[in-house]
């Protein structure tokens, strides 16, 4: 029994070392594999962002995503080196990879820019690519052509970086203004196109030289396989070309946009030849892919192999060892299957949990927050764990707590929706009565003489109309839409004239160059309400000697870009991003919602019609600009006829303001030179909230100390907004009434 214990262990000793062997090829063939994966989308990066680059977008999605997934692939070479073996070869590459590596940051940084010039940019990301190329020469345990297999992958990735650059130069010689490179730049680069093509060709023989006949019947298929795709995306974009009526010019093949670019043809020539940017880009990365396949195919083969000759080693060792050990390995065996019987339980039973936590309970509690309760299914699915140890009893106890935080949930929708109806029926009990009270004061001005009572009058008016908006602002709150709906298109002028009537410093508001333009009856009052929040934030808080300006731009694409100016303090970046964060995205309406509910409603209001709502800080000057985007599926031109009440407006005020009787008599140099652009690019809302959003209506604004109750309007302020739905006096319109504007 020593003896042969003796004997036995000497084997299995052996067998181990050759287990230990393999499980090291194992992991340098896992490396091999992440290094080539981090190589290929290492220069994939610098691909993709040649156009972005050249044009400036330094932030440009692309350019983003495809830095993403390098870091990514950096992550997980990491993590194969850190499971590598400990030898000098692989140490040594290793160093150089991370030399490399520190470079990345500068190299994109100053990637297309004026510090670098000609290719420098495309090569300078040789620095990361080569060094995990080269760690393919790693490979050499296992068959007896395992030391060829090396230099094979060696060789094709030499061939997809030389295409990688070929691609990437030759976009940058399409898309830049040759124009303005330096004297001998083009040449340069041209000259690195060519050396690069030839590497290309020079990579694919040296494939053929180490492969086998199956690696060349293989690289083959794929080079067919991608010009068969060649022409299909070819065939689609002459089908969309002609379909959109357009002038399509079929590209040549790969071989002759080489020949064409390396040539020194101008881009112009090039495009009538069908060279493009984009058609090149396409050809190429069809044979970028080829070989990338090819190369995925290599390096999963040498780590299968290296899996197959770590299972065969395995094998051994436990045949070996099975004389000695098997009582042993029995029971290790037995003690294994009964951990991982549990262990996938409890792995099952924590995914169901997380996701029932972080997925499937938070879905049903928004459904149930932005649908009517009763319409949302709330039945809960059980955690698919049918055994009856404790791991079965603890998923019941999951779907018991489950199914009683859905119940909770729904109750609780079921309470904010009886809220909501509740504000709903408060509002328009109160809007009835402000009604009758608004038709009050109207018998009252109109039979009034004395100026100073008439004056008093119009303040209880406008008092009286900022009422009544609250109280719509409930219904928004509630989640209803207005009772009374306008039947025709009505004038935008006007529509900003109702705005401007519901303001209690109406006065204070200035109109200029509004366009002739008409908004859809179904919007004029939302899109009324919707300015005069706006309106009395901006004349809230803003200085009360200052002038509140309302202009409006009409964009080439039939949208309307009307803007709020005041010359309040303005505020602080954060708020702006945290309020525009709000204006785009109406949160649900809970505790938070009622400490901003002009906010809120502004929000509300624009998302029905599609209206896009921003603040801005205002340029060159304190105080905030406001922007409100109309669609174009709710305006459209209402004619070539002037509008004379604005008209009569502006040469009123152009008698009062200098300057501006010259404006009307030729015109602004530019109609669009008041527009300010939109910005997207607001940065994502910080954790505090901005500070001085409370008001009388909700929405209080940015722009500084409350002004005082409002004076008696002055002469020249038209009430054509008294027509209006949602104007300050609109009542008249549904009596069918007009007269004079109310200004002495």
């Amino acid at each position: 029994m020593l003896v042969a214990l003796g004997l036995g262990g000497v084997r299995v000793k052996n067998s181990i070392d050759t287990l230990q062997d393999a499980n090291d090829a194992v992991r340098v063939a896992e490396l091999v594999q992440a290094a080539n994966a981090y190589a290929s989308d290492a220069i994939n990066e610098r691909d993709v962002s040649v156009i972005p680059l050249l044009q400036g977008k330094r932030n440009a999605p692309v350019v983003v995503a495809a830095r993403k997934v390098t870091d990514a692939d950096a992550k997980a070479f990491d993590a194969a080196v850190a499971r590598a073996p400990k030898t000098a070869g692989l140490a040594r590459r290793i160093e150089l990879v991370r030399a490399g590596e520190k470079q990345l940051p500068a190299v994109r940084a100053s990637a297309f820019t004026s510090k670098v010039s000609g290719v420098q940019t495309e090569e300078s990301y040789h620095a990361v690519q080569h060094p995990l190329m080269e760690i393919s020469n790693e490979l050499g345990f296992g068959s007896n052509n395992q030391a060829s297999f090396g230099r094979t992958l060696y060789a094709i990735s030499l061939t997809q970086a030389a295409e990688s650059l070929v691609r990437a130069i030759g976009t940058h010689l399409l898309v830049e203004d040759r124009d303005a490179l330096a004297e001998g730049e083009l040449q340069t680069q041209l000259g690195s196109f060519s050396s690069y093509v030839y590497l290309e060709q020079v990579g694919l023989q040296e494939y053929a030289g180490a492969g086998t006949a199956g690696d060349m019947t293989r690289l083959q298929a794929a080079l067919a396989d991608a010009q068969k795709k060649g022409e299909q995306q070819t065939a689609k974009a002459a089908e969309d070309a002609k379909a959109a009526g357009q002038t399509f010019v079929a590209p040549p093949t790969l071989t002759k946009m080489l020949k064409a670019i390396a040539a020194g043809t101008p881009t112009e020539q090039l495009a009538a030849q069908g060279i493009t940017p984009e058609s090149f880009f396409a050809a190429s990365a069809l044979s970028f892919d080829a070989y990338r396949s090819i190369e995925v195919h290599l390096t999963d083969t040498a780590l299968a192999s290296a899996r197959s000759i770590a299972a065969d080693a395995r094998r051994d060792a436990i045949i070996n060892g099975s004389v000695a050990l098997g009582a042993v390995l029995v029971a290790f065996l037995l003690a294994a299957w009964v951990a991982r019987s549990m262990s996938r339980g409890m792995r099952r039973l924590s995914a169901s949990a997380m996701e029932i936590a972080e997925q499937r309970l938070p879905a049903v509690i928004t459904q149930l927050s932005q649908a009517v309760p009763g319409q949302v299914d709330t039945r809960v699915a059980p955690i698919p764990i049918t055994t009856t140890d404790e791991i079965g009893e603890v998923a019941r106890a999951f779907d018991h707590v489950h199914r009683e935080a859905v119940r909770l949930a729904a109750e609780q929708a079921s309470l904010r929706g009886n809220v909501n109806t509740i504000f709903t029926n408060l509002s328009r009990r109160n809007q009835s009565l402000i009604e009758r009270q608004l038709a009050l004061i109207t018998d009252l001005e109109e039979r009034e003489a004395d100026p100073d009572q008439l004056s008093n009058l119009f303040k209880l008016d406008h008092l009286a109309t900022r009422v009544r908006r609250n109280g719509e602002n409930l219904l928004v709150l509630g989640g209803e839409r207005p009772t009374q709906q306008w039947d025709h298109p009505l004038p935008l002028v006007d529509v900003i004239r109702a705005a401007a009537s519901e303001v209690e410093q109406y006065e204070r508001i200035e109109l200029e160059g509004i366009p002739e333009a008409e908004i859809h009856g179904r919007a004029v009052t939302d899109l009324v309400h919707l300015l005069a929040e706006l309106l009395e934030n901006a004349t809230s808080f803003s200085s009360p000697r200052s002038a509140v300006r309302v202009t409006a731009t009409r964009l080439p694409d039939t949208r309307i870009m009307v803007e709020i100016h005041d010359k309040g303090i303005g505020l602080v970046p954060e708020d702006f991003a945290l309020i525009n964060h709000k204006l785009a995205n109406p949160p649900t309406a809970d505790a938070d919602v009622y400490q901003y509910m002009g906010l809120f409603v502004v929000g509300r209001l624009a998302d029905r019609h599609g209206i896009r709502v921003q603040l801005r800080p205002a340029g060159g000057e304190s105080g905030t600009t406001s922007l409100v985007m109309l669609p174009g599926t709710i305006t459209w031109r209402s004619g070539d006829e002037s509008d004379s009440d604005t008209l009569a407006l502006a040469a009123f005020k152009a008698r009062a303001t200098p300057g501006l009787a010259a404006l009307l008599a030729h015109g602004p140099a530019d109609p669009f030179g008041a527009h300010e652009a939109w910005d997207d690019g607001i940065p994502a809302p910080g954790p505090t909230a901005p500070s001085g959003f409370a008001g009388p209506s909700g929405f209080a604004g940015p722009s500084g100390p409350a002004a005082p109750p409002g004076a008696p309007a002055p002469a020249g302020m038209p009430d054509a907004a008294s027509d209006v739905p949602g104007g300050g006096r609109r009542r008249r319109a549904q009596k069918g009434s007009r007269r004079p504007a109310k200004d002495g």
